[in-house]
């Protein structure tokens, strides 16, 4: 009777520990997914506000097509990306598509004396820095739940479920991790 006393407690105790473990993985799941919601946020903001200043300097750039039609090609790309994968890629090619812009609007003066210019950019440098901040707090929540489905024991209760890593969100070139430089 006391054996079965103590199989039984402790398979009381078994139980309670694998749904200990399968909810910190929900939760931990959970926390990456509000994560992404952040960065997307952010992103659709970026996207929005890339599509303004590509309007407000479209007059001024009537030499310039291309590169309006590049960053105007790759918002679009951006915007269409599914996944944190076709995201990076687009909006690694978002940022240097902005770099070669802002290059190109450095030689016009008047276009630099814009005061609807001069706020775009200002208020896309603002949201770059957020940005940086909602993929910091993704990639940490990432980490966090990578580290629970990698370690002993929780990784048993994890390939049970079917709980898989997630992808960091990083960009693919070293110079797109910096703001972009505005000068006027």
């Amino acid at each position: 009777m006391l054996l079965f006393g103590i199989l039984g407690l402790t398979l009381i105790l078994l139980i309670l520990w694998v749904i200990s473990i399968y909810n910190k993985l929900i939760k931990l799941r959970n926390l990456k997914e509000e994560g992404w919601s952040g960065v997307d946020v952010q992103l659709k903001r970026r996207h929005d506000l890339v599509g303004n200043l590509v309007n407000s300097v479209k007059g001024y750039l009537v030499h310039e097509r291309g590169v309006l039609d590049e960053v105007t090609r790759h918002r679009a790309d951006s915007q269409k990306a599914k996944g944190i994968g076709e995201s990076m890629t687009a909006e690694a090619g978002l940022s240097s598509a902005l770099g070669r812009l802002f290059a190109v609007m450095e030689n016009y003066p008047d276009l630099k004396a814009s005061t609807l210019v001069h706020e775009l950019q200002n208020s896309l440098e603002e949201l770059e820095s957020a940005l940086h901040m909602a993929r910091r707090y993704y990639n940490g929540t990432v980490r966090d739940l990578n580290t629970f489905i990698q370690t002993f024991p929780s990784n048993l209760i994890a390939r049970q479920f079917g709980f898989k890593e997630a992808e960091f969100f990083e960009l693919d070139n070293v110079e797109e991790r910096n703001v972009p430089i505005v000068k006027l």
